[in-house]
C-alpha cells in the first residue's frame, strides 16, 4: 500500500524528532500539543506501525520512525525546491540584453521582436545596436553584444566566426523594390533577365560591409546612386529614380509609393540570417532569442505567401 499522506504530517514527525518533545514541536509548528498529537496518530495509522515512543525523558523514534523520518526529510526538501521554482516562474523575468542587427533587420524583424518581448516580459530591457555584420562579430568577441542578427551567404565574405555559436534564422527571400509607377509594379514575379536594363539604387557603407542594391547575379548593373541610409534609398525608389533589392522580411516597413516584386533566378542561391552569440545566455537573453526566432518565423511565413505589397 502506498503511503499517501499530507506533507504536514511528515513535517510534524520531523519537528518532534528534531526537538525531542511534543511541546517544543508544537511551538515550532504553531499548533496546540493536542493537534500535533492527532497528526502523529494519523501518520502512524497510515503507516501501520508505531513511529514514536513516549518516555520520561521525552519522545524518541522507533526504528520505523527513524526510517520514515529520513524519507520525510527528502520529500519535504523536494517540495521546498518545487515551491521555489514555481515562485520564480511567477516572478517577472528581468534583466538587460544588448542585441545587434544589420540595418535591413532593423527595418522589421528587430522592432517586431522587441515589441513581442515587451509584451511577454516587460521587465526585460533591450539595448539595440545597429551595425553591419563584420562590426557585430567584433562586438560579440569584445563582449559588447549578447546576441547578434548577422547575414550569411555564398556571395558574402567569411566573417571568421570560430568560437561563436551560430543558429540559423528563417530568412525569407530577396525581392526587388520598385516605385508604384514602375513598369514592373503589379507583377507578382519576374525573371532576372527583365532586370538587366534597370537603374539601381545601391547601399553604401564601409569597405567590406555587405550592402543591398543591384540584383546579385547581374554582372554589370547600372548604379545611379549609392546611399548609406535606407530611408534615402527608398525615397529615390519611390520617386522612380531606380530600383533596389530588399529582404522580404522588410516588406511591411517600406514607405508609401514603393512596392516589391519576386524574382526568378536559377543562378542565385540566396542569403540567410543567423543568430550569433558567445557562450550560454542568461534567462533574459534566452527570452530575447525566443522573440527573435518567433518573429523571424512569422515574417518568413508571410514572405512565402507573396513578395509584393
Amino acid at each position: 500500500m502506498p503511503l499517501d499522506v499530507h506533507p504536514q504530517l511528515l513535517r510534524a514527525l520531523r519537528a518532534v524528532l528534531d526537538t525531542g518533545s511534543l511541546t517544543a514541536a508544537s511551538e515550532r509548528l504553531g499548533f496546540t500539543q493536542s493537534a500535533l498529537s492527532k497528526q502523529i496518530a494519523v501518520l502512524e495509522a497510515a503507516a501501520g506501525v508505531r513511529l514514536l515512543e513516549r518516555g520520561a525523558r521525552g519522545v524518541t523514534a522507533t526504528a520505523a520512525g527513524r526510517r520514515l523520518a529520513i524519507h520525510a526529510a527528502a520529500v519535504l526538501d523536494q517540495l521546498d525546491v518545487a515551491a521555489r521554482e514555481l515562485d520564480e516562474l511567477q516572478r517577472p523575468l528581468g534583466g538587460r540584453v544588448v542585441l545587434g542587427g544589420f540595418p535591413a533587420a532593423a527595418m522589421g524583424l528587430i522592432p517586431r521582436a522587441i515589441a513581442r518581448l515587451h509584451h511577454q516580459h516587460p521587465s526585460i530591457a533591450v539595448d539595440f545596436a545597429e551595425s553591419s555584420t563584420p562590426v557585430q562579430i567584433r562586438r560579440l568577441r569584445a563582449g559588447r553584444l549578447d546576441l547578434a542578427v548577422i547575414a550569411a551567404g555564398d556571395d558574402l565574405p567569411d566573417w571568421g566566426t570560430s568560437g561563436i555559436e551560430l543558429e540559423p534564422l528563417p530568412s525569407g527571400h530577396l525581392v526587388v523594390a520598385v516605385s508604384e509607377d514602375h513598369r514592373l509594379a503589379g507583377a507578382v514575379r519576374v525573371d532576372v533577365s527583365d532586370l538587366d536594363a534597370e537603374d539601381w539604387i545601391a547601399g553604401r557603407g564601409a569597405r567590406g560591409e555587405p550592402q543591398f542594391g543591384a540584383w546579385p547575379t547581374i554582372r554589370e548593373p547600372r548604379i545611379v546612386a549609392e546611399l548609406s541610409e535606407w530611408s534615402a534609398r527608398l525615397g529615390f525608389v519611390a520617386a522612380g529614380l531606380g530600383i533596389t533589392t530588399v529582404p522580404s522580411m522588410s516588406v511591411d516597413a517600406l514607405p508609401r509609393g514603393v512596392t516589391t516584386v519576386m524574382v526568378t533566378d536559377l543562378g542565385w542561391r540566396g542569403r540567410s540570417m543567423q543568430l550569433a552569440r558567445r557562450g550560454e545566455l542568461d534567462p533574459a537573453g534566452g527570452a530575447v532569442r525566443e522573440a527573435v526566432i518567433a518573429e523571424a518565423e512569422a515574417l518568413a511565413a508571410r514572405g512565402a505567401a507573396g513578395g509584393s505589397r
